[in-house]
């Protein structure tokens, strides 16, 4: 009868980490900086062409140059932030975050620290 104790076993909520309520969608919704028709023609787009994109744009309201900003320098920066805010989001938890990108807990903590994503998911109406 050992079995009928298993199948009695409740099976744990799969959102119950302490990264369910970190959504970048929701976060950039609340601040009025996206809406879901935005995001569906954002999907729409390779990751090269939002990448090339935004730049243009930023480019636009700097008066049409970016010289002498470190862009080639600060890809590697830019993409790590990006990564570790989807993983956040898309994770139940930090250990699950921590074995996604395939580094120890400790080293994803130094990562939070870097990026102060800390305050990232924060809601600004819990001040």
């Amino acid at each position: 009868m050992a079995w009928t104790r298993k199948l009695q076993r409740k099976i744990p909520k799969r959102n119950n980490g302490t990264n369910r309520h970190s959504s970048i969608s929701k976060k950039l919704r609340k601040e009025g900086k996206t809406t879901e028709e935005f995001e569906i023609m954002l999907a729409s787009l390779k990751l090269e062409e939002i990448i090339g994109l935004k730049l243009e744009l930023s480019s636009k309201l700097a008066g049409g140059k970016l010289y002498g900003l470190p862009v080639w320098g600060s890809l590697h920066n830019v993409c790590q932030d990006a990564v570790l805010r989807y993983t956040i989001s898309a994770s139940r938890s930090n250990s699950d975050a921590a074995r996604f990108l395939g580094i120890t807990r400790n080293a994803l903590r130094g990562l939070y620290k870097k990026f102060d994503l800390d305050n990232y998911f924060k809601d600004p109406d819990d001040e």
